[in-house]
């Protein structure tokens, strides 16, 4: 039986077929379903052209219907459905001049980068796989469908999305595929950063980033990613690390941090990455700094966070290839400290300045982490009264 996800999605493509049209899942949820693995949404192609479409189901959305694609609201979920369709003329090396709707399966699967890619599953769980793509599935490789040299001038981002699906799915790159790649790795400058980073996280999240890694030296398509022409040595590095697999893709971007010389926040900028994200990876950097110089002590526990304290942990211990992971003793140490943010201080600056009656002013800051520390250290206990006659105390202790 067919898992949920197109269980739930067969009577769409039943319904299209009982107005006439062939309706097919394609793309990677059937190559997933081959292989096993997690299917989070299903593709829906067919041979009726988008007007057709929207006559058939009542609730329907244009996103994207200039290439033949509607969005069908259903009770189980949103589905898109394309169009069979035709692509050519490739200007900018990633979208078509041209597409053309047409009413063969066969002809829209050739459009496809990958073989695995190129399958369709009809809902009574029949594969459709003119090029071979179940071969190349058994034999775990990576082949385009028809010449590489033409999928690859078409939309050069397909590339990269090759050496993701080795990172994912730990597949080798069929040999002229490859040849094929490092011939037009130059093609990639054509494409639009935002598309590179969201190719390139999927990559070093993947199992088998360390083959994909050595697959962007051998191909030299890291010459064409963001901050990356001049770090050979750094990626090489990396890609050796034995403990690499186990990071996630947060961690997996600190590490790198650790082996770019560059400005942590101006080499993500390149890649246009969130400003959180930014400031996040910028901030770990600065306490794995720390922690390798000094290890952790309960104020830097303190002043990192939980969250962090993992990341910078996790990446530390690949680096030293460490196997014995001190994650579950530093998350004791930190759910042990008295105090876990400056929120749970009994005191604030107002308090401050009433009982001192000077007005704000750095002090107030410079203060307060005074007695951040004082409590961390078990000098004194997260209790106002308490608070206030140990700073009496000091500020006696200075005047005398």
């Amino acid at each position: 039986m067919l898992p949920t996800i197109f269980q739930d999605a067969i009577p769409l493509l039943k319904r299209i077929e009982q107005a006439g049209f062939q309706a097919y899942f394609v793309g990677g949820s059937v190559r997933d379903y081959l292989l096993g693995r997690p299917i989070n949404d299903v593709d829906i192609a067919t041979s009726a052209y988008p007007g057709e479409i929207k006559d058939i189901f009542p609730r329907t959305a244009d996103i994207g219907i200039e290439h033949g694609t509607v969005l069908v609201i259903e009770e189980t979920g949103e589905y898109e459905i394309t169009t069979f369709r035709t692509e050519s003329g490739y200007g900018d090396y990633r979208r078509p001049d041209k597409v053309e709707f047409i009413r063969s399966l066969e002809d829209d699967l050739r459009r496809r980068d990958f073989t695995m890619n190129s399958l369709a599953m009809d809902a009574e769980g029949v594969i459709y796989d003119p090029f071979e793509g179940q071969a190349d599935i058994k034999h775990k490789i990576i082949r385009t469908v028809g010449k590489p040299s033409d999928r690859f001038s078409e939309d050069a981002l397909r590339m990269l999305r090759g050496i993701r699906f080795v990172s994912q799915l730990g597949f080798e790159l069929e040999p002229s595929t490859l040849m094929s790649l490092k011939s037009h790795s130059s093609l990639l400058s054509h494409i639009a950063v935002e598309r590179k980073a969201m190719e390139f996280e999927k990559m070093i999240g993947g199992d088998f980033r360390e083959k994909a890694m050595q697959l962007l030296l051998h191909s030299t398509l890291f010459k064409q990613l963001p901050g990356l022409a001049e770090q050979k040595e750094a990626i090489q590095e990396i890609a050796g690390l034995p403990m690499l697999k186990r990071l996630n893709t947060d961690q997996t971007w600190l590490l790198l941090l650790t082996y770019i010389n560059d400005s942590p926040a101006e080499f993500l900028r390149l890649w246009k990455l969130p400003s959180k994200m930014i400031k996040e990876r910028t901030k770990e950097k600065q306490i794995l700094s720390f922690r390798t110089k000094g290890g952790w002590s309960k104020e830097l526990l303190y002043y990192s966070g939980l969250q962090r304290v993992c990341n910078v942990e996790k990446v530390y211990e690949c680096i030293h290839s460490i196997s014995s992971s001190a994650i579950d003793e530093l998350t004791k140490d930190y759910k042990a400290l008295p105090i876990k943010n400056r929120q749970e201080l009994t005191v604030t600056g107002n308090d401050l300045m009433k009982w001192t009656g000077r007005k704000g002013g750095p002090w107030v800051k410079v203060t307060l982490e005074y007695v951040e520390k004082a409590i961390l250290n078990g000098e004194i206990i997260n209790d106002q009264e308490t608070i206030r006659r140990w700073l009496e105390k000091c500020s006696r202790s200075e005047k005398n």
